[in-house]
């Protein structure tokens, strides 16, 4: 009995050890941040229109005003198809064919669970079972993939957003019918790679980077959780990401990483519209958001794609206050390309 607590112990001595190193490691200064990377912006038209803005007139002003030339869009089938086999792509072929005038790179976001809030956005005729499910969005698939596999804008696919994440009003994960997807928009369009993106913080990567041509990560520094009582700042440097990036690649055939999802607006106790402005900035103001960058140039990936550009000019022009907006389009302009 006392061999076997003596093993024990020194296994739970081993593993608080090594952990502590880890730690350690992960909070090491980095290297200097990368100068030749690339930002893009998730837009989300969804997003905008919430905040009470014209979702056209934010597009453009950030494709006009920040100059960003690469741009993460996402397909809302429960918008596109609001009637089963009745699409309706009009904002969608907008967005792109702006993009496209302007030489803009674009990814576009299919399958269930896209960016924003609540995650899975599913047409309120799909039932409510997995096979309901299947039958409705492989075909939503398919006719998106058929309509613009050949547009000069796109540049890549994305299925499904951080789908092996438990996050979101969502129906439990149906890995099979991600590996469809997947497979279905490859044989559509083999001429461009599909990415599979998943939380930086919360996940090992290594399911979602198996899967996809591509890898995109999130990665958040200050955020609110009731769990954490309150506001919250992860206490993990740029190494964090480089260790996942090294086990990744060990264990899977993956080889292109970004940064896909950078915080770039707050994460706050409610909805942002009502929350305070001082309290708004705990979590994102101009300064945070230049740190941020600086810490995604350290991380090392090449693609960074921020997030919040409709908070900016939400700032801009509803609460009079544009430094958050002109702070980001220097950046684009320093490192946008």
């Amino acid at each position: 009995m006392k061999i076997l607590f003596k093993v024990i112990a020194t296994a739970v001595l081993l593993l608080i050890l090594t952990a502590l190193l880890l730690f350690g490691y992960f909070n090491l200064s980095g290297p200097e941040p990368r100068e030749d990377v690339d930002l893009g912006m998730t837009f989300s038209s969804r997003y905008a229109e919430a905040l009470g803005l014209n979702q056209r007139e934010v597009y453009l002003a950030l494709l006009d005003d920040t100059g960003v030339k690469k741009m993460r869009l996402p397909v809302y089938w429960d918008l596109v198809e609001q009637e089963r086999g009745v699409y309706d792509f009009s904002e969608v072929d907008w967005q792109l064919d702006e993009a496209a005038k302007r030489g803009v790179e674009v990814i576009l976001t299919v399958g269930i669970k896209v960016p924003r809030w609540p995650e899975c956005h599913i047409p309120q005729w799909v039932g409510d079972d997995a096979l309901s499910r299947r039958e409705g969005i492989l075909p939503f698939v398919e006719t998106t993939v058929m309509r613009y596999r050949e547009h000069p804008a796109l540049a890549k696919w994305q299925v499904e957003n951080e789908p092996f994440l438990r996050f979101g009003i969502c129906p439990p994960l149906d890995v099979t019918l991600l590996e469809d997807e997947i497979a279905l928009v490859k044989r559509l369009d083999a001429s461009r790679p599909v990415l599979l993106t998943d939380s930086g913080e919360l996940s090992l990567w290594v399911h979602a980077a198996a899967r996809g041509d591509e890898f995109g990560t999130t990665l958040y520094r200050d955020i609110y959780s009731e769990k954490a009582g309150g506001y919250f700042e992860y206490p993990i440097g740029p190494n964090f990401f480089r260790f996942k990036e090294k086990m990744v690649r060990l264990f899977t055939e993956q080889q292109h990483f970004s940064v896909i999802e950078l915080q770039a607006e707050p994460w706050a106790s409610g909805w942002i519209a009502n929350v305070a402005l001082e309290e708004q900035f705990k979590t994102m103001n101009e300064r945070r958001l230049r740190e941020n960058v600086d810490y995604a140039r350290q991380v090392g990936f090449q693609d960074i794609y921020l997030w919040g550009g409709e908070w900016w000019y939400w700032m801009k022009v509803t609460k009079n206050y544009p430094a958050v907006w002109e702070t980001g389009k220097e950046l684009f302009q320093t490192y946008g390309k």
